[in-house]
Parts: structure tokens; sequence; C-alpha cells
């Protein structure tokens, strides 16, 4: 009893504040690593900053995408109903950080190095995606990724109705398949991490294909 009571406290008053404190902690930790190197002072961001700035926000963003995905589940296993307040804040704070990681990827990466021209840095972009793959699934991804965060808000499901706003939210599948791959095409070698992201991935889409197939088997009608 004292341990659903405390379950249910959480859940109605420290489930989202935490949330939203875990999920700005990488950012926190970034922008204190660029105050130091900004101010002369030992950081943890490397060589190449700007590298290293890209990469972390990628692969912090592919892996809330995951966490994501790993609600329902988490929801299902355990019973604890409270997890689902917070699926679409965590859903959200992926696309900042892919946003951050795009905008660092033009800003950083493209614009400086045309040498501060927006015509140089659009060619740049086009150049990339046209010739570089996993660019290509990376761009891909995150315009699949901007109809999510636009509509998760209540509004928007009043506005859609729940079976169309939940049909354009099933991009979240390919979506995550593309952030895989882009992460995995992007690294030299035979990486570990993206084979962890993609094996993941892949118990995360075959627990809902299980329980897809359950509930249809379940709801199909007993011949007589």
């Amino acid at each position: 009893m004292a341990r659903n009571a405390f379950l249910r406290v959480f859940g109605q008053h420290w489930l989202k504040p935490l949330t939203f404190w875990l999920l700005a902690l990488p950012g926190l930790w970034l922008g204190w690593q660029w105050t130091l190197l900004l101010t002369a002072m030992p950081h943890d961001l490397g060589f190449n900053p700007i590298e290293t700035t890209h990469r972390f926000l990628g692969d912090t963003a592919l892996r809330i995408l995951l966490i994501t995905l790993a609600v329902t589940p988490f929801r299902d296993l355990t019973r604890w109903l409270p997890i689902m307040k917070v699926r679409r804040r965590i859903g959200l704070a992926a696309f900042w950080y892919a946003f951050l990681h795009i905008a660092a990827y033009l800003g950083l990466d493209l614009f400086i190095a045309a040498g501060m021209s927006l015509a140089g840095m659009l060619a740049g972009l086009w150049e990339d995606v046209a010739e570089r793959v996993y660019i290509t699934l990376g761009m891909a991804a995150f315009l699949l990724l901007i109809p999510l965060a636009a509509t998760s808000f209540n509004a928007t499901i009043r506005l859609l109705g729940p079976r169309l706003w939940q049909q354009v939210h099933w991009a979240i599948y390919p979506l995550a398949i593309l952030a895989v791959l882009h992460h995995g095409f992007m690294e030299k070698g035979n990486q570990p991490m993206p084979w962890i992201h993609g094996g993941i991935l892949a118990v995360l889409l075959g627990y809902r294909l299980v329980r897809t197939a359950r509930r249809r088997s379940h709801a199909r009608p007993v011949a007589s």
C-alpha cells in the first residue's frame, strides 16, 4: 500500500518536473562545456569542439527518441499508467535535440566552412544531401519528425481527431529506422553504438508487432 501511495504521489507531483530536468541535462552539460571553452578553461569537447557538439546532439536526439518508443512497453509491463503523461514531453525533447543537431550542422559546419555565406551554406547542404547517404537519411528523418512535434499538443489532437492524429504519429516508426540508419552510415568502421541502437529499436518494434498480432488474434471471432 505504501509503495502504491508513493508511486501515485510521484506520478502526480514529481514525474513531470523530474522528466523535464533529466531531458534538459544533456543540453545544460553541453552549454557548460562551451562556456568553459569560450573562457579558455579546461573542457571535455576535445580538439574538435564543433564535431563533438554535432555528434553529441545527434546521439542525444536518437537516444531520447528510443526512450520515447520505450514508454508504451514500459507502461504495458509495469502497469504504471502515469508514465504516459510524459511520453509527448520526451518526444518533443527528441525533436529539439534533433533541431539543435541540424542547426549545429548548418551553422557550425556548413555556414562557417562556406565563409559565412548563406548561399554557400545552402549549396553545401544540397551537395551533402545528394552525395552523402547518411545525411540524406538524417534529413529525411528530421523532416518526418517535424509534423510529429507540431502535432504533439492537446489542441492538435482535438483538431485532427484521435484517429487521424494517431495515423500521423505512426511516422515515428519509419523515422526511428531512418535515424538509426543515419547513425550507422555516419560512423566509420564497424562501431558498436549503431548496432546497440539498432538492437534496441528492433526489440521495441518487435514488441509492437507481437502485441498487434496478439490483439488481432484475440479480436478474431472463434468459429463455432
